[in-house]
Formats: C-alpha cells, sequence, structure tokens
C-alpha cells in the first residue's frame, strides 16, 4: 500500500474528529480527502482542519458513495442506527472500512454487515479500542505470566458517571433505545467485547438485570421546570446543565469535551443559546430518555470461566476497574489457596503497589468525611460512597469527655519499593510483600473512554 493512506470521514460527531484527528497528527501515514455530513457547520470546520477541498465537502454519505472511489479507506461514524447502510456500501465499492462501534443496534442487522463485507474482500474492522489499551496488555500480561494461577472469574465495574450519563445517555444522542440502542450496547459493548477477549473463550450462558431506575419524572423535584435556565432549584441540583456546560469555558479538555457536543460557539452566549434552544438544556427529569441507568451482567465462558459487568450511572465519572480472580497451579513453594488481582485504569505511569490514598487495589471512596460518618459530597456531587467508616474514640475536650471521629476503614497506604519487595505501611502494621504474590497492578490507560 502506498503512503499515506487516503480516508474519507462519513460523519463529524466526537468520534470523527478523533479519528480525524490523526490525519492531522501524522500526515505522513494518514491524509483525509473528503467529508460528508449533513451539518453544515461541524462539516466545514473539520474539512477546514484537515485541508479538504470544496468539491470533496458532502451532505450526505449517499452523495459521497455516488462518486468513483475517492479514498483508500472510509471512517464510518454516523449514529448507531445509520451504520448498516454507508458500512456495507463503501465495502462493495471496493473502500477498506473503519466502523465505530457498535456495529448495529440487532443481530440480525451484524450478521447482515459482516455476510456482506466478507463477500467484498475488503479490510473491516470495529472500533474496539479498548483491546489496545496499556490497561488491557498489563491485565492479558498477568493472566498469561501465571501471576493469577489458573483463571476463575472477572469483575467489572464501569463506573459511567452520574454527569457523563446525564449528558450522554438522559440528554445526549443516546437516551432512547429505538434511536439508538439500549445503553449496555452503546456504551459497554466495549467492555463485553474485552471480557472476551481476556478470557479467550466463547460465552455459554448470559443473563442480565437492570432498568431505568432515576431519571422519569416520578423523581421530579418539586418547582423544577422543563428547562435549567427556567428552574427554581437549579442551584441546588447536581445535574445543572448551567453549571455543568458554563463550568466548561475556559478548559481547553473540556471544551473539546462535553462542550463541543451541546455547541461549536464557545462562549458564555452561545452556550446559554444552547441551553436554551437544544436538548441538552433539559431538565433530567423531564426527558424523553428511555435506558437502563444501572445494569449487571452476568457471563458463563466455556470452560466455566465466570464474569460480571456492572454499567452504574451512580458513580463518580472514572477509568474502569477490574478484579480478576483465580487460583494457583501447585508448585514447589507455599502459595496462598487463592487470590484476586485488582486492576484499574490509570492516569500517568505504570504503577505498582500501593501509591497513594488507598493503593490501586482498593475499590474508590470519597477522600473526605464528616464527623460521625456524614460524608463532604462538595460541588453537588451525587456520587455514592463506596467503602466503609469506622468511628474511633480519641482523648480531647468533649461533653461526654471524648472525641469522636469518623475515618476510613483502610488508612492511606504508603509504599516503599527495593529489590522487588513492598514495604506497604497501612496504619500501624507494616509487612513485607512480593509483589509478585501479591499482584496489584495500576496499569496506565489514556484512551478508555466511550
Amino acid at each position: 500500500m502506498v503512503w499515506p493512506v487516503t480516508i474519507a470521514v462519513v460523519g463529524t460527531g466526537l468520534r470523527g474528529y478523533t479519528f480525524a484527528g490523526y490525519a492531522q497528527r501524522f500526515p505522513d501515514r494518514v491524509r483525509a480527502v473528503a467529508v460528508a455530513d449533513p451539518r453544515v457547520e461541524r462539516r466545514d470546520v473539520l474539512a477546514d482542519r484537515l485541508g479538504v477541498t470544496a468539491d470533496h465537502r458532502f451532505v450526505d454519505w449517499r452523495e459521497l458513495a455516488a462518486r468513483p472511489p475517492l479514498a483508500d479507506a472510509v471512517v464510518v461514524t454516523t449514529p448507531d442506527h445509520e451504520h448498516v447502510g454507508p458500512a456495507r456500501r463503501f465495502a462493495e465499492l471496493g473502500y477498506h472500512v473503519l466502523l465505530e462501534k457498535p456495529i448495529a443496534p440487532t443481530a440480525a442487522e451484524c450478521v447482515a454487515l459482516v455476510e456482506a463485507v466478507e463477500a467484498t474482500g475488503v479490510i473491516f474492522a470495529v472500533c474496539h479500542v479498548l483491546r489496545y489499551t496499556a490497561y488491557t496488555d498489563a491485565v492479558r500480561q498477568a493472566v498469561r505470566d501465571g501471576r493469577i494461577g489458573r483463571l476463575v472469574g472477572v469483575a467489572h465495574l464501569e463506573p459511567v458517571g452520574w454527569w457523563h450519563f446525564a449528558h450522554s445517555y438522559v440528554r445526549g444522542n443516546w437516551r432512547r433505545s429505538q434511536e439508538s440502542g439500549p445503553s449496555l450496547l452503546t456504551k459497554c459493548c466495549h467492555d463485553l467485547d474485552w471480557l472476551r477477549y481476556l478470557v479467550g473463550q466463547p460465552p455459554v450462558r448470559v443473563s442480565s438485570v437492570g432498568g431505568l431506575h432515576h431519571f422519569t419524572s416520578a423523581n421530579r423535584p418539586d418547582g423544577a421546570a422543563d428547562r435549567c435556565l427556567d428552574c427554581a432549584v437549579e442551584s441546588r441540583c447536581p445535574y445543572s446543565a448551567v453549571r455543568l456546560y458554563l463550568g466548561c469555558l475556559g478548559d481547553p479538555r473540556r471544551e473539546r469535551w462535553p462542550l463541543s457536543v451541546v455547541t461549536t460557539d464557545l462562549t458564555e452566549y452561545g452556550v446559554r443559546l444552547a441551553l436554551r434552544e437544544g436538548p441538552y438544556g433539559r431538565c433530567v427529569y423531564a426527558c424523553d430518555n428511555n435506558v437502563a441507568d444501572h445494569q449487571v451482567v452476568t457471563v458463563e465462558f466455556a470452560g466455566g470461566v465466570t464474569a460480571t459487568l456492572t454499567m452504574s450511572a451512580f458513580t463518580p465519572m472514572g477509568r474502569r476497574r477490574t478484579l480478576v480472580m483465580g487460583y494457583p497451579r501447585l508448585s514447589g513453594r507455599r502459595r496462598r489457596a487463592g487470590h484476586g488481582h485488582p486492576f484499574r485504569q490509570r492516569e500517568g505511569k505504570q504503577d505498582y503497589g500501593c501509591r497513594g490514598r488507598g493503593g490501586p487495589g482498593r475499590w474508590p471512596r470519597r477522600r473526605r468525611l464528616r464527623r460521625y460518618g456524614r460524608v463532604h459530597r462538595g460541588r453537588g456531587d451525587p456520587g455514592p460512597v463506596i467503602g466503609t467508616v469506622r468511628t474511633t474514640r480519641v482523648a480531647g475536650r468533649s461533653p461526654h469527655g471524648v472525641r469522636r471521629r469518623t475515618q476510613p476503614a483502610h488508612r492511606p497506604c504508603r509504599t516503599r519499593r527495593a529489590g522487588g519487595v513492598e514495604r506497604v505501611r497501612d496504619g500501624s502494621r507494616q509487612r513485607d510483600q512480593v509483589d509478585r504474590a501479591v499482584g496489584r497492578i495500576g496499569a496506565t490507560n489514556r484512551h478508555a473512554r466511550s
């Protein structure tokens, strides 16, 4: 193949901008030559960035498909229910196809598309990007190296986050299953694919429970208006669109997402206008959403390995977390009879052992606790407390002669490493641990959001 590879971008949503950005960073490898999208403003902004000429800007993928092939490959990032049509047609025209997940909202459409593409002989790939992260590499390497022993089970958490769920699945494009698909498919097809990839066996039994628990009219506060701009309780609401989106202004990272989805006019006037006229200014209790906000899936794979996936809106937004469980194969040395290896995705370099508050092997917990167990939430964060607390008696003045202090059940850990041995300080206890036996790994992953 001749370098650079030429591509056409179909769909200029966040995913289209993300994948097309590769052509900007590596022009010696990829060059974008065409863009198609009915939204003129978004299409022209992306085309200008990529240097696409005016005659190669199309209002619809069908208009692009009516022309002789203009590129080696096409990147299809249209809405979920519009994946099958363009992917199939461009494959028939000889384009190699990179398709944003999920393939399609129904199993029948997935099968039909795969069969049609196989008949053309072109390269067809689905953007299950979670397979290609350092997080995945670290977990799979631990399994392959036998650090867990024989694999028995996997517990996987996708903490969607309360404001992220409100943004994308209550107010946003994925709020209705009829228009996109169920939230488990649109958000967690990454995770289901990842679990199958990790275990390496096909599933034989699947069960799932969940539903829409909170974002309904039944939970609407008294005095709430249909739009946050008109709402009397907006200042006290954790889902305030005014606070969320105006708070993104001036932050380049948050202007790129989520604010760019709301409006391309990154000014206070532009944001307020979008909240007045667009879907992102609506009350979360007065939307037309119907997808589940909490769901649990249990999978049994061939060979007996089980896995659970929990997708929840009722968490702080965070990286995925995985607990891999197994039992050791017998060897000439003494080992524990069974143990689990917690993994969590982190920003920054790969990290071994307990570093910082709680260590990478612990589930997330609130950083600060008020006395007598009351949680300091701050900034309207409705995220739950995950973890336990204990109350200790501390000498000091009080009406009852003692002062009570609430603290986490596990105090922050500090680790020093020397010669492959971790020296862990956990409160008043100290112990030496060999990292091969403990297996607490915090793995880097910068690209795990979906």
